[in-house]
């Protein structure tokens, strides 16, 4: 598959789960054909990074489900900042190990699951629809009821992946993303490599093999796909490219002259806009 053929059967008003990690391997070239459609009106559940933050900037997002939104050395996304004082989509704002657990329910596809996290916080008060549940056991135990977070589609990006589905990741952490796939009706994964699938039983460990190839609807090979977030061990993030993404989001004139450099056109143009950045920068 392309990217544009896997934002083709996106629709709006969908539930769009976007795996990754704030500035970290993300899958930015199905969030940039994704920018590329008419798609909109869309609930995001995602770690958030420059997916959320390029979303908001098109007014594609009417709810958001996060945890945080940032770019790591940048700590606040600019988009996402900006979209939330204008008020322009609702959020739900869960802790780290609540969104995991949501998750988790949604996986199993069970309604809930009972936490301990979050009680005591402001992620209750701020969060009126949250519940509790009491442990029918002895203990008596009150608990969070974290909500399943089901997702129609999710989009996730790994280091390599066979024709099949099956992906691996190659960095320091999985974060969530077979997660993400196994909670959601349909997943798309994109990579930096297509290999045979006797190329997982190398020296990597199993555990690596992340993402099974029963959660995947489709693959596409997308080399640099995760850019400008980083896509360990294959690249770092893009800190000078990163920087004036930021420096850009700050001032309207300069974030048409950004969309229009880098994201007016399709990947292969992105690319080699960005090369070109890379040059000048040299």
């Amino acid at each position: 598959m392309t990217p544009d053929e896997v934002a083709g059967r996106l629709r709006s008003g969908m539930t769009i789960g976007i795996g990754g990690w704030g500035s970290r391997r993300k899958p930015m070239a199905l969030v940039r054909a994704l920018l590329r459609s008419d798609v909109t009106d869309l609930t995001v559940i995602s770690y958030g990074g420059p997916d959320v933050g390029l979303l908001a900037a098109a007014g594609k997002i009417r709810k958001l489900v996060a945890a945080f939104a940032t770019l790591d050395s940048i700590p606040l996304e600019p988009h996402f900042r900006a979209a939330r004082q204008r008020g322009d989509f609702e959020l739900t704002e869960l802790d780290e190990s609540m969104f995991m657990w949501g998750l988790t329910a949604a996986t199993h596809r069970l309604p809930f699951l009972p936490v301990r996290a979050g009680l005591g916080s402001d992620v209750m008060r701020v969060n009126p629809e949250l519940r509790t549940v009491t442990s029918p056991y002895p203990d008596g135990e009150e608990l969070v009821a974290v909500p399943a977070l089901r997702m129609d589609v999710a989009l996730v990006h790994l280091n390599r992946a066979d024709a099949r589905g099956n992906g691996q990741y190659l960095g320091p952490d999985p974060y969530f993303d077979d997660l993400f796939c196994d909670a959601a009706t349909e997943a798309y994964v994109s990579c930096e490599r297509i290999v045979p699938s006797t190329e997982f039983a190398g020296a990597e460990a199993p555990q690596t093999l992340l993402v099974g190839r029963q959660s995947v609807t489709g693959v596409v090979e997308t080399p640099n796909g995760a850019h400008f977030t980083s896509c360990v061990p294959d690249y770092g993030r893009d800190e000078p490219f990163q920087a004036a993404y930021a420096k850009a989001a700050a001032d309207p004139d300069a974030w048409r002259e950004f969309t229009a450099r880098f994201l007016s056109g399709d990947e292969d143009t992105y690319q080699a806009a960005v090369a070109a950045f890379a040059e000048e920068g040299a």
